[in-house]
């Protein structure tokens, strides 16, 4: 800990991003970082209700915040947002508008993987604390970012919705089903 201290500032935050609940071989973690993307990208395509793909965004993002390591990250931040864009089923003929929103959304995501990289691996706070402050931060982000582009008549209203309360709900319940899963996967023998 305490070389980790003393190194500069992006040898700490590089360094931040290598952290995982559980030290996984190069073969498992590759196999979850394939999984993960995979999912995250086609869960718009099978499923088009935004409840259920949201949560289940989000448990990818958190199982990932949990068990990919640096750059791996990025395919989970980025993809569901493109899958969402790519299917067109989820906001219907405002689907559209959702490009304007991509960065917001991507730096959301990118918001609930650092509250767990940094309170959950790194400051070792429990699991629903993380939660909280993650879904609070992300749907934060992405509410003001909504209200900001309907304020300008860029996005729909229907955005200030489904960018705040759902943001919310579905972030929570993912968390709440990533807890579970990374329950299940400590009780595996790390060797898989």
């Amino acid at each position: 800990m305490e070389e980790y201290k003393e190194a500069g500032f992006f040898k700490r935050f590089y360094r931040f991003f290598e952290l995982q609940d559980f030290k996984l071989s190069s073969r498992s973690e590759f196999v979850e970082l394939i999984v993960y993307s995979l999912a995250s990208f086609l869960i718009p395509f099978a499923f088009h209700q935004q409840i259920f793909v949201g949560a289940t965004v989000n448990m990818l993002l958190v199982l990932a915040a949990l068990n990919l390591r640096g750059i791996k990250l990025l395919p989970v931040i980025l993809f569901p947002s493109l899958g969402v864009i790519a299917g067109g089923y989820l906001f219907g003929g405002f689907t559209i508008y959702l490009v304007y929103t991509l960065p917001f959304i991507w730096l959301g995501n990118a918001l609930i993987v650092l509250a767990f990289k940094y309170f959950r691996l790194h400051k070792k706070q429990n699991f629903v604390l993380t939660l909280g402050i993650g879904a609070a931060v992300k749907t934060a982000l992405l509410f003001s970012a909504a209200f900001v582009l309907v304020y300008f008549a860029i996005i729909p209203p229907a955005f200030l919705v489904a960018m705040g309360i759902f943001q919310l709900i579905t972030a929570l319940l993912g968390g709440t089903m990533a807890f579970a899963v990374q329950k299940i996967k400590n009780t595996l023998p790390k060797s898989l």
